[in-house]
Formats: C-alpha cells, structure tokens, sequence
C-alpha cells in the first residue's frame, strides 16, 4: 500500500496574484469548474497533462523562504537559460547561481514572494551530456 501526493501546496499572502503569476510560469490553468479569483484564500492550478496541482493558501506569516522543500522545474521546449530569462522576465528574482562551466548546475529564483525554486536543465541538455 502506498499513498499519491495529491497536490503540492505553497504558503502566501495573496493566493490570486500568486497562483496567476505562477500559471504563466508553469502553464497550469484553473481547475475546471472551480476558477480563482480576486480576494479567495485558496487557489488550485492544475496541469491539464499530468493532473499534477498546487494550491496557494493565504497564511498570516510566512516562514523563511528557504524551507525545506522546493520545487525544481525543467523546461519543456527550451533550453535551461532561456527559461531562466524567461522566468525572470515575468518578475522571479535570482537567489543563487549554481550552473558549472561544463553546462551542468541549476539556478535558483525566487517567486514574487520570496518562495524558493530551481530551473535545472531540460530532458535533451541532460541526453546531450549523458
């Protein structure tokens, strides 16, 4: 017996503007049925791929930004550091540096509100080193 992880939930002040800033990044959409709007404490996007869903919940404090658990996103059409530039063009903030010389590493960014994520590098950068 084991269990599913449901859906993967993030800690913010301002459930909307989070969920709507990161189906732009993502390309989740509302679930069906159940739309976000302005002023709900929970807002659930959804992949409309895999069925994968983060729900934005609005707390009173947020805890660090560097908690224990992030999310690691790969791009899908594009190469590591168009993605970083692109992510950043839609307002992440760059937190940490990692890529090597070699092409290898990651970047970590921030989100609008300080939540901590990585672009790694796509399924085909990783094929062309491998």
């Amino acid at each position: 017996m084991s269990s599913r992880v449901s859906h993967t939930t993030i800690d913010c002040l301002d459930a909307f503007v989070l969920s709507e800033w990161w189906k732009r990044v993502v390309g989740y959409i509302d679930v069906p049925g159940d739309p976000n709007e302005v002023g709900h404490d929970e807002c659930m996007i959804l992949d409309p791929s895999s069925g994968h869903r983060l729900l934005f919940i609005e707390v009173g404090e947020l805890r660090p930004a560097s908690g224990r658990i992030h999310l690691d996103l790969a791009p899908n059409d594009r190469r590591r550091d168009d993605e970083i530039e692109r992510v950043i063009a839609l307002g992440a903030l760059e937190v940490a540096d990692r890529r090597n010389a070699d092409g290898t590493g990651w970047m970590v960014l921030a989100d609008p509100e300080g939540n901590h994520f990585c672009i790694v590098r796509s399924d085909e950068e990783r094929a062309e080193t491998a």
